[in-house]
């Protein structure tokens, strides 16, 4: 069995600071890897996520995400640039720290789904930008308002691109990311992680400077993920360029975690109150967090 490995390249800083995370999206093992990377800087508390609208009628987890400072927004004609401001704006004024993890590109991108690719690579030409093999095109709007919101009270941006090990078949195609029960539950691939920090004086802020901006960053992730599955020199595939870290945790920054989840999820299970409990906590608290995120739409 393949060891499972986080392998880090580039300025991951150790302080915590006021960031907005951009990274490539995949597959939903990309909210993890914003959790791996924020618990090395001692920031797992600080993250928040702008999500797709949908997402908020998840069970527990779509009320969850909303009280803990999550953006649910709707894409193109429907997005709601109002309210995405003045609930920033309200985290600012309480002195939240900001981990915002942004997945520009707005949804997943999937070798398989070759008309969603077709159609993202179409827009950019008839934009005039380069056309991407390994990721979509970007969405401004998130990150335009993110920044253009926050820009006094962030330290920088951080541009991150991620690949999966094992995910090419023999004929060399690349396959789909492996989803978060694969992640979970099955032998996985060792993850590469490529960071760059960008201070926030070298990002652009208007509108559509910083849209030429964000397709050059994802540009440059293209090249990287183009090197990692498709570089005719076997030494270059599987890795990004330079030098790589294995990050590990301490077990004092998983074990108390890893027990205290452990104890409380079995010492209900082991009981019929217990399983009663756990089955009603889903079902009431699904029912009253879809109340809840209902009346805050």
């Amino acid at each position: 069995m393949e060891i499972f490995m986080i392998l880090l390249y580039g300025d991951l800083p150790k302080n915590k600071e006021n960031i907005i995370y951009l990274a490539n999206h995949q597959s939903t093992v990309d909210w993890i890897i914003a959790d791996i990377l924020a618990v090395r800087q001692n920031a797992l508390g600080h993250v928040r996520y702008v999500l797709k609208d949908g997402l908020k009628w998840l069970p527990l987890y779509g009320c969850y995400f909303s009280q803990h400072g999550g953006i649910y927004v709707k894409r193109s004609a429907k997005f709601n640039e109002k309210e995405m401001r003045s609930k920033l704006q309200s985290y600012m004024n309480a002195g939240t720290p900001m981990y915002l993890v942004i997945f520009p590109e707005g949804t997943r991108y999937n070798p398989e789904l070759t008309k969603v690719i077709s159609a993202s690579q179409t827009f950019a030409a008839q934009e005039g930008f380069a056309v991407l093999k390994h990721v979509l095109t970007p969405r401004i709007k998130a990150t335009h308002v993110a920044f253009d919101s926050m820009k006094n009270y962030l330290d920088a941006i951080y541009d991150v691109t991620v690949a999966f090990e094992g995910t090419v078949d023999d004929k060399g195609q690349r396959k789909e990311a492996p989803s978060m029960a694969e992640f979970l539950c099955k032998e996985c691939p060792k993850i590469h992680i490529h960071i760059d920090r960008i201070d926030k004086k070298d990002v652009p802020e208007e509108q559509a400077y910083m849209r030429r901006w964000l397709h050059e960053r994802f540009e440059i992730k293209d090249k990287l993920l183009i090197e990692f599955y498709d570089s005719l020199d076997p030494e270059r595939r599987n890795k990004f360029p330079g030098e790589s870290v294995n990050s590990k945790l301490s077990l004092k920054k998983t074990l108390p975690s890893l027990l205290i989840l452990s104890g409380l999820t079995a010492g209900m299970l082991m009981t019929e109150a217990g399983r009663k409990l756990y089955v009603r906590t889903w079902i009431y608290g699904t029912l009253i967090g879809c109340l809840w995120v209902s009346i805050k739409a």
